[in-house]
């Protein structure tokens, strides 16, 4: 199990090496939801996403034959282009399972990275076992995109540095697909606030967390049909769930309409690029689904890596 000792060592692993993200605040904002609304900006990070903390701390742990043969993932984007970075900065060879329907941007971006990407249709293939069959073809050591310790402890110094630099908070709202941030996120509050509540929110339409929380059994989904493409997952995983069970207080949902026009307040108000999944967290609270009214919040905006002109479409629809 993943504890608080392991994100504290993951920031000491990424001092000097992931950016230390902005904290961001909107007096309209703050007006709006009656409350002090912080916004951690890793849509800021490398990669444009916080992902590239799990995925450095991850690749940076390996030595001798693994990180000479190199490093399998699989993604819809945002973990692809951390891998790809993190592969990049340290020497070792990447190859990326990624959707045929990927984000131009995401693929692009990992691509240019130096990652091999094998592109593959989600309809009707299952990215984990064609990764498994490149493992065991090439001797790849898999670097899975939420499931794995490393993972989870890098993804909690986001939080970790949102409590350091704001104090204690009443609330944390964090996106949750496969429960990586989520799960590192808890573990740093329980740690230094520990009266705060986490809320993870997902997308409607992939609700297998929040079902997951609530019955207390593991829930599936397939194919998720939802813009926010980076909480397409079909599940938890045996690391994220228990920890999620253990360290979060609720789980909600939101709809892409609600994504869109909290997307649209942070791109026309606050001037700030933040992609569907990484809109997640807040749009709990600026759509009315989590009352904050008189609290201390903190929102993670885990990415901003967007096809524009998709963006755009979304916009003129809505």
């Amino acid at each position: 199990m993943v504890s608080y000792d392991d994100v504290a060592d993951a920031a000491r692993r990424l001092q000097g090496i992931a950016h230390r993200t902005p904290v961001l605040g909107s007096q309209t904002l703050d007006e709006r939801l009656g409350a002090r609304v912080f916004l951690k900006a890793e849509n800021l990070q490398r990669g444009g996403a916080f992902k590239f903390r799990g995925a450095y701390n991850a690749l940076s742990r390996l030595d001798g034959d693994p990180r000479s043969r190199g490093v399998v993932a699989y993604s819809s984007g945002n973990h692809a282009q951390a891998v790809a970075l993190a592969g990049r900065v340290l020497g070792i060879a990447i190859t990326v399972v990624m959707p045929k329907d990927a984000p131009k941007a995401k693929l692009a971006a990992t691509q240019g990275y130096g990652a091999r990407v094998v592109a593959y249709d989600p309809a009707t293939e299952n990215r984990e076992a064609i990764a498994r069959g490149l493992q065991e073809r090439d001797g790849l050591h898999l670097i899975p995109p939420f499931d794995h310790p490393d993972i989870v402890a890098g993804q909690g110094t986001a939080a970790r540095e949102l409590f350091d630099e704001v104090g204690e908070l009443q609330v944390l709202l964090v996106p949750c697909g496969g429960g990586g941030l989520l799960s590192g996120s808890a573990l740093s509050a329980r740690r230094m606030s520990p009266r705060c509540r986490v809320i993870g929110v997902e997308p409607e339409a992939g609700d297998d967390a929040t079902r997951s929380f609530h019955s207390g059994t593991l829930q599936t989904v397939e194919h998720p049909k939802t813009i926010a493409d980076g909480a397409r997952t079909s599940s938890l995983g045996t690391i994220t769930f228990p920890l999620v069970r253990q360290n979060v207080d609720d789980m909600v949902t939101v709809s892409d309409a609600q994504l869109i026009e909290t997307m649209r307040f942070l791109w026309e108000r606050m001037k700030v690029v933040v992609e569907p999944t990484g809109a997640l967290g807040l749009a709990a609270a600026y759509c009315g689904v989590r009352e904050v009214k008189g609290q201390r919040v903190g929102a993670i905006l885990s990415g901003g890596n967007v096809d524009l002109a998709q963006a755009l479409g979304w916009f003129a629809s809505a």
